[in-house]
């Protein structure tokens, strides 16, 4: 054996890693599917549609790596920055270094990509670049981050009209405070009082109003609010948190661990709520993780988007520890969940071959090597837009 290869049998490795391996070519290829009667709204706007950009790094050994950028944003912004700005620099690059790439690419366009489309498309290269590690190596993505603390993982349904969850999630701040709160009020009469409630304003609110909402809120027993207030505001995400009684969830529209830094150590959260697909991918995920944990806040990812995404998730969440630790972990007190949107998502029910499917309210974590997923191709071809 040459003295310049190691000796990968005693290192536990697929003795097949190829170690000389290289990006061959990047494609993007954006979605969308009308939902006709199926919209749903938020408090934001109306969806039709859903949508998202998708990447598909393929090496020069015949791997390939799947990835995501952005969920419910118009994807054409991370397709042009993927072809034409990020994409071409990581040609010939080795796939299995993804910490490395992702640091000389956020270096690269620090100048002008600090949040927004640029970190899109920085996850979408990151999420693909582990699942080709993950490949590569014969293991799934979340052996890669250090192994899984479970097996499965504690599914909550956005909205509410579906039986068999434990937990749900409801979208408020499109009426007014008093009718939400009616709302919730009979909701949690339909439910009874075992069910756990989240709600989600999705920044409807200005911190005043949040606060009163809370205080409206307070007898339903919500476990958390997220989104009360827009985003950037951190002075009024702190407001609330401090001033209403219900846990402050927040942080699909942030990214990074420069952003989670403020928000967490800010105090403007109990839960944590990284996007995989906008925070920037497996690297960003592991070091918003690290911060969370040493603040004692509990992570939460936020779950939108393609199967793709969806799949992210499923191998990010094992890795989150308890926080803190307890011996029997509860689900949102100190366990995270995975979001399962009841609303109609052909891109993560028909995109994949596999099926996620809910066993007793749990989603069990795939053993695949990667993601642990494939593409079908003829439903890819039939949503590209």
């Amino acid at each position: 054996m040459s003295s310049h290869q190691p000796d990968l049998r005693f290192r536990g490795l697929n003795p097949t890693f190829n170690f000389g391996m290289k990006i061959k070519s990047i494609r993007t290829t954006t979605i969308c599917v009308p939902l006709g009667d199926k919209v749903f709204h938020s408090s934001q706007a109306r969806f039709p549609a859903r949508n998202s950009c998708l990447v598909r790094i393929e090496t020069d050994s015949g791997l390939i790596g799947w990835g995501e950028g952005g969920q419910h944003r118009p994807p054409q912004p991370v397709a042009a920055c993927l072809n034409h700005v990020l994409g071409p620099k990581i040609l010939g690059r080795d796939p299995t270094e993804p910490v490395r790439t992702w640091e000389e690419l956020y270096s690269f366009s620090r100048d002008f990509g600090q949040k927004g489309t640029y970190i899109e498309a920085l996850s979408a290269i990151d999420i693909a670049l582990w699942d080709i590690s993950g490949k590569a190596l014969g293991v799934p993505v979340w052996k890669l981050l250090g192994g899984a603390f479970r097996r499965k993982i504690k599914s909550y349904a956005t909205g509410y009209r579906d039986a068999g969850f434990d937990f749900v999630k409801v979208k408020i701040g499109l009426l007014d405070i008093r009718s939400d709160a009616e709302r919730l009020r009979v909701i949690r009469q339909s439910l009874g009082p075992d069910v756990g409630i989240m709600v989600d304003a999705n920044h409807g609110y200005s911190a005043a109003t949040a606060i009163r909402m809370g205080r409206l809120m307070e007898p339903y027993s919500i476990l958390f609010f997220e989104e009360p207030v827009v985003p950037e505001d951190r002075e009024g995400n702190r407001r609330v948190r401090m001033e209403n009684p219900i846990p402050v969830a927040g942080g699909e529209a942030e990214f990074t661990r420069y952003g989670f830094r403020d928000l967490i150590g800010g105090g403007c959260v109990d839960v944590a709520q990284p996007d995989l697909t906008v925070c920037g991918g497996f690297t960003a995920f592991t070091q918003i993780l690290a911060l969370a944990n040493a603040h004692g806040t509990i992570v939460i990812p936020h779950v939108w988007g393609s199967g793709i995404a969806f799949a992210a998730a499923l191998q990010a969440i094992p890795t989150i520890p308890p926080i803190p630790h307890t011996a029997n972990p509860i689900p949102l007190q100190n366990e995270p969940v995975i979001e399962f949107d009841r609303t109609h998502n052909p891109l993560r029910d028909e995109l994949l071959n596999e099926r996620f499917a809910l066993v007793d309210g749990h989603v069990l974590i795939p053993d695949g090597p990667g993601l642990g997923i494939s593409v079908n191709d003829e439903v890819l071809t039939r949503y590209s837009s």
